[in-house]
């Protein structure tokens, strides 16, 4: 699943998406609790990666974080821009999110890296941490189930993962893994986070 892909897709449903889970108050509440636990903990500048309508970024940016938002769909910045005019977002892509090396102190990708072809998980990770500043923190939301197994998803191609598969890349791409989280709620597909730091 390539950028392209993504982009297509999206593009064609961003104001959909965005009516149906776009709202912080239709996400989980112990995800609301997790994310702003996490970013308290963060000291820099953080880049919510792969925002899409922005919800997370103005959840935060209202809590006191230094975030900004980023998406390579450029309609779900055109409506996280008006949503929220005071948080800054723009066009850019996991794989290069156009920051100098060693930056950011945090980086969101809460449920971004689910349409990522297997393959080209190491690379998006890779970068995550090249932008990331010694001690920097990554939080990582995801579905969690046999590793790479397609799931039914109702935009494009995406990826179950495993917490194990997850661990190890993110130890390959120079992460330590400081705390995991599985969740399997009645009625929802099975959720994981996973929060590291720069090694």
């Amino acid at each position: 699943m390539d950028d392209g892909d993504v982009l297509r897709a999206y593009a064609k449903r961003a104001a959909e998406y965005t009516s149906l889970l776009g709202s912080i108050d239709d996400m989980h509440e112990l995800d609301r609790r997790r994310i702003e636990c996490w970013a308290g903990e963060v000291d820099g500048h953080i880049i919510d990666a792969g925002c899409g309508p922005g919800h997370w970024t103005n959840f935060l940016n209202g809590r006191g974080a230094n975030i900004s938002g980023i998406d390579i769909v450029p309609e779900f910045v055109e409506i996280a821009g008006t949503r929220f005019p005071d948080v800054s977002f723009h066009v850019s892509s996991l794989r290069s999110l156009e920051v100098d090396d060693g930056s950011l102190g945090g980086v969101l990708a809460w449920y971004s890296l689910i349409h990522v072809h297997p393959a080209e998980l190491p690379v998006v990770l890779a970068e995550f941490r090249r932008v990331l500043a010694s001690n920097g923190r990554l939080l990582i939301g995801f579905f969690d189930g046999a590793a790479d197994e397609t799931l039914d998803h109702g935009v494009v191609t995406a990826y179950y993962r495993s917490v194990e598969q997850m661990s190890c890349l993110l130890q390959a791409a120079g992460f330590e893994v400081l705390e995991v989280e599985a969740r399997h709620d009645d009625g929802s597909k099975p959720h994981a986070a996973i929060s590291a730091v720069v090694r």
